[in-house]
């Protein structure tokens, strides 16, 4: 069964600046649709200027995965769509959030940080990407590094609580370094941050960005999870001499026998 992806963009800066538009016809969102739909996965689109920014509670009950890209217009994201977002990820639904989405009010949210702390600079820097986990599955078939020709530079310390995982880091023509693909597991879900994507530069048409980005859906599509209960069950083999707890306090104890 082919994995169900929403890829969500504020597609903004494609409507406002010809120079954007020029590197992305289709938005950005419209750029990651089409190399994951020729890698076999069944896609939609959403925006935010769409109703429910097109997150309608269908949508994401129907989504295996999201693709996050904001920059302008984290603000104009609704919190109840950010709880709807939030609650899904717990449930298993995988989370790729990318570039200036680190700022977005679901990272946020998820991280427990203020992950819009980071450095920043527009000066079209050349960035080699170093694969530091190669056994990772969202490493599988890349070289030890990916150069970017041309990037907005991205430096530390980028204000993320500690990763479970960290599969590349970033050098930059500046002298910067940055954590630049970084996985969290959050309930049943998992999250991937992966740094690349200044609107700009033709980062999504690399091809070498596209096998990430495809290997990190995969990475983060949900398994067949195992039933789990919560609560106060009866014991799953009988307990001999339990004990009851007084109605007068905890520390009020009498065996049964």
């Amino acid at each position: 069964m082919a994995i169900r992806v929403t890829v969500w963009n504020e597609y903004l800066h494609e409507v406002q600046f010809p120079e954007v538009a020029e590197v992305y016809p289709k938005g950005i969102h419209g750029c990651i649709a089409d190399f994951l739909k020729d890698a076999g996965m069944e896609v939609r689109t959403a925006t935010l200027r769409e109703p429910e920014h097109g997150l309608a509670q269908e949508v994401l009950d129907n989504t295996d995965v999201l693709i996050w890209w904001g920059h302008m217009a984290h603000h104009e994201v609704a919190d109840e769509i950010v709880d709807r977002v939030y609650k899904r990820v717990l449930e298993g639904m995988g989370l790729i959030v990318l570039h200036s989405g680190h700022a977005s009010k679901i990272f946020q949210k998820l991280c427990g940080t203020d992950t819009w702390k980071l450095k920043w600079r527009e000066d079209g820097e050349k960035e080699i990407l170093w694969v530091v986990d190669p056994s990772h599955p969202i490493a599988d078939g890349l070289d030890e590094k990916i150069i970017i020709p041309h990037e907005e530079m991205y430096g530390e310390r980028f204000d993320i609580p500690q990763p479970d995982e960290q599969v590349f880091i970033s050098w930059f023509e500046g002298g910067e370094v940055f954590r630049s693909g970084c996985c969290w597991h959050r309930g049943k879900g998992k999250i991937f941050y992966f740094r690349p994507g200044h609107e700009v530069f033709p980062i999504y048409h690399q091809p070498e960005i596209q096998h990430v980005i495809i290997n990190a859906v995969k990475w983060a599509a949900p398994i067949r999870f195992p039933n789990t209960t919560f609560g106060n069950p009866p014991p799953v083999v009988p307990v001999q001499g339990k004990m009851e707890h007084s109605v007068q306090g905890l520390h009020e104890q009498k065996s049964i026998t």
